[in-house]
């Protein structure tokens, strides 16, 4: 039985990658040890992490004048790293366009309690469980403010931004961590981007974060581990990075170049979601709840049944077949297809044959 991996994340690994790595598991490159075990002083480790960045910076043509971070505490950490850094004294606004935001701007809420600065949610749309994304008036943003934050991407609710917004010349930091890779974004038009890996990249356990130069702080101010530009200055080694994460990483940053690069990856999962928005949106029985069709995402697809219960039974029995993490997220319900840049097309082929045969069974 083959077995498709639907889950948000983690998430499915191309299989290049995973083979690579077992291959080189025990020993890497003759060192004759592996990378789980390798000092991270080491000159074998020390090309690992150089080659990741070299790799990514050609990928997303990152300037030379932002930095290239490898950091350990997952997306959620920045969302306290981001005001510490670069909000004091100042107002920072949030757009909730997902679960993801509304996270990113409660942490932001909590830490006003303790250091000076005003975090503002700029627009939401928790009204209508997100079925949509926020707009909002950029006369309303303080030109002086610190940031505008957004997410890229919701993973649960399936929406996706595209265009960045104007935000009044205020920079964007912006959460990107399930849909880097997937689409092409041109780095100038952030201050800041950061990615968990454990969608599109590699493992959990390492956080990518694209720095512009001029938006660190001018000297360190915070705990070390905190602090964006110490992690620059020691060129993410300040203490004992997710050694392994990386290397996958790096694995992956280059299945992405010899998949043809960017561009390349975001017209294959342009094609692979649209056979899934075309089935579900020819069907009388299957609905996505994204109300806006340039707003749907190209990397999670939730849909439903007419009803919980057959939800329920789809979930069950697809799960049996091998369609496995199909369940949606449970703010949602329903179903999730999460189709990452390694999830195979086939897979998207044999979902909506097991859909149609469903359909006819329980219509």
């Amino acid at each position: 039985m083959t077995i498709y991996n639907f889950s948000a994340g983690p998430a499915v690994l191309p299989t290049p990658v995973l083979e690579k790595a077992q291959a080189e598991l025990l020993d890497y490159k003759g060192s004759g040890m592996s990378v789980l075990e390798m000092s991270h002083r080491s000159k074998e480790f020390d090309d690992i992490i150089k080659g990741a960045e070299a790799t990514l910076r050609e990928l997303m043509a990152i300037p030379d004048n932002y930095k290239v971070l490898f950091l350990q505490g997952g997306a959620s950490l920045e969302f306290t790293m981001i005001p510490l850094n670069f909000a004091r004294g100042k107002k920072a606004y949030y757009l909730a366009g997902g679960s993801w935001g509304k996270k990113a701007y409660t942490e932001a809420v909590k830490l006003s309690k303790t250091i000076a600065f005003e975090p503002i949610l700029l627009g939401s749309t928790e009204d209508i469980t997100y079925a949509e994304l926020p707009s909002f008036d950029k006369n309303t943003i303080d030109p002086e403010a610190a940031y505008v934050h957004l997410t890229t991407n919701n993973t649960i609710e399936g929406t996706a931004v595209y265009t960045i917004p104007d935000t009044n010349g205020v920079p964007v930091i912006a959460d990107m961590s399930s849909n880097i890779l997937a689409a092409r974004y041109r780095v100038e038009d952030f201050a800041m981007i950061y990615a968990g890996a454990q969608k599109n990249i590699g493992p959990a356990g390492v956080t990518v974060v694209i720095v512009r130069e001029d938006f660190l702080n001018d000297e360190p101010v915070l705990s070390s581990m905190l602090d964006y530009r110490i992690q620059a200055e020691n060129e993410s080694l300040y203490n004992t990075p997710p050694a392994y994460s990386i290397y996958i990483s790096k694995l992956v940053f280059e299945w992405v170049k010899e998949i043809g690069g960017v561009d390349q990856m975001e017209k294959l999962n342009r094609e692979k979601s649209g056979l899934l928005y075309d089935y579900i949106d020819q069907s009388a029985f299957y609905t996505n709840p994204v109300r806006k069709i340039e707003e749907r995402s190209v990397a999670n697809i939730p849909f439903v049944s007419p009803s919980p219960e057959l939800d329920a039974k789809f979930v069950k029995e697809a799960t049996a077949v091998g369609f496995k993490n199909i369940k949606g997220h449970r703010s949602v319900g329903g179903m999730r297809a999460s189709l990452y840049n390694a999830f195979p097309r086939q897979g998207v082929v044999d979902l909506i044959a097991f859909m149609k045969k469903f359909e006819e069974e329980n219509a």
